[in-house]
């Protein structure tokens, strides 16, 4: 019983319909624009047709393609061309079947899979295509329902389409473009192309727009797994220091000793004064020389000149809260070029450092932590 009932509900949420993320604003601006554009053409259609009620001056399946165009307009297909020619060359498939097929049910069959394949193969299916092939193969229709009702109709929905959209501030035609990669982005164009060829199915969404709503939902992921670290969680702490009167030759060999580049320079009351770093060493130890670099330190070291710590420290030091959200550090490291950031309480007091090698470790925690939740 409950192995049945488990099943139960298994189906019914397969047949749940999904949550629908459109504000009711948007519900009725769509509902408004189709029944404008089936008024447009229903009306241009009955003058065309001079009015008689004999005759067919509106096609149904445009009601379908206006759903298409003023409910979906950015769906590749809505199109104007999928609709245009998907429900012209439709109703010309189901033309042709219903002439060559006196059996109605096998003229029918037939009208919507030559539709099918004609649309695929000239780059505009659209749906309501299918409909269009059934009612020309049901209702013995001439080469002439394509050219009325169907042609005209299907280019007034589509101008009707793209001059509401415009006075309501919506886009249509949705124009194919390529997307720059988004920066810090973790998949490129080439890889979504490989990705869909592996889906390998019809998608209601533009390429473009696919990748858009990918970067965004990275983004979200991103904000949401690593934005909330702070800079306590993840700073490297106690810190290796100096002080600005420590020897030039100390502090050296206790860099190369430890394999740090950077060293904060502190006070007797761990408040920061500057941060010194082999790039200052670099930078005395005269750049102008032919000599080696290693051979430049060595002999500004035996030199003595300058002396201290305190005569080569970079005073001007960018640092951080420990309170501060690490996600706000990241363009420190990826665009200015930091490579250490110190870590201070509101009284400029050194607590814990960050450098890249901790921000690639957090980064790291954070996608695996991600990937596990997914799992």
């Amino acid at each position: 019983m409950t192995t049945a009932r488990a099943v139960w509900r298994r189906a019914l949420a397969l047949l749940r319909p999904a949550v629908l993320h459109v504000s009711a604003r948007e519900q009725w601006r769509a509902a408004l624009g189709a029944g404008l554009g089936i008024l447009i053409a229903a009306l241009a259609g009955r003058a065309w047709a001079g009015g008689g009620a004999a005759t067919l001056w509106l096609a149904a399946p445009m009601g379908a393609a206006a759903v298409l165009v003023f409910a979906v307009p950015s769906s590749p297909l809505a199109q104007p061309w999928a609709v245009i020619g998907g429900n012209t060359l439709s109703a010309l498939a189901g033309v042709l079947c219903a002439h060559w097929i006196r059996d109605a049910a096998l003229a029918a069959a037939a009208g919507v899979t030559l539709a099918i394949v004609v649309m695929f193969a000239l780059r505009c299916l659209h749906p309501p295509g299918g409909a269009t092939a059934l009612v020309a193969a049901t209702t013995s229709a001439t080469p002439g329902f394509a050219l009325f009702p169907v042609l005209p109709e299907a280019v007034l929905l589509v101008f009707s389409g793209m001059l509401y959209h415009r006075l309501t501030g919506r886009a249509y035609p949705h124009a194919q473009r390529t997307m720059p990669p988004a920066a810090g982005a973790r998949f490129t164009e080439r890889d979504l192309d490989q990705a869909l060829a592996h889906y390998n199915q019809v998608l209601d969404i533009s390429r473009d727009d696919l990748a858009e709503l990918l970067h965004h939902a990275e983004a979200a992921a991103y904000q949401r797994t690593f934005g909330e670290l702070r800079c306590s969680d993840i700073m490297s702490a106690p810190v290796h220091t100096v002080r600005a009167a420590t020897a030039l030759g100390e502090a050296w060999t206790f860099m190369r000793g430890r394999r740090i580049k950077a060293l904060p320079v502190v006070d007797e009351q761990q408040h920061l004064l500057g941060i010194v770093t082999l790039a200052d060493f670099m930078r005395h130890a005269e750049p102008g020389a032919t000599e080696g670099m290693g051979r430049r330190l060595r002999g500004m070291l035996r030199a003595g000149r300058p002396e201290t710590v305190g005569h080569i420290m970079t005073r001007e030091v960018r640092v951080a809260s420990a309170g501060r959200r690490v996600s706000e550090l990241v363009p420190l490291f990826s665009h200015d070029g930091h490579h250490h950031v110190p870590i201070v309480t509101e009284g400029s007091r050194l607590v814990g450092i960050i450098t890249q090698s901790d921000l690639v470790r957090a980064l790291h925690r954070s996608a695996a932590g991600a990937g596990d939740a997914r799992r």
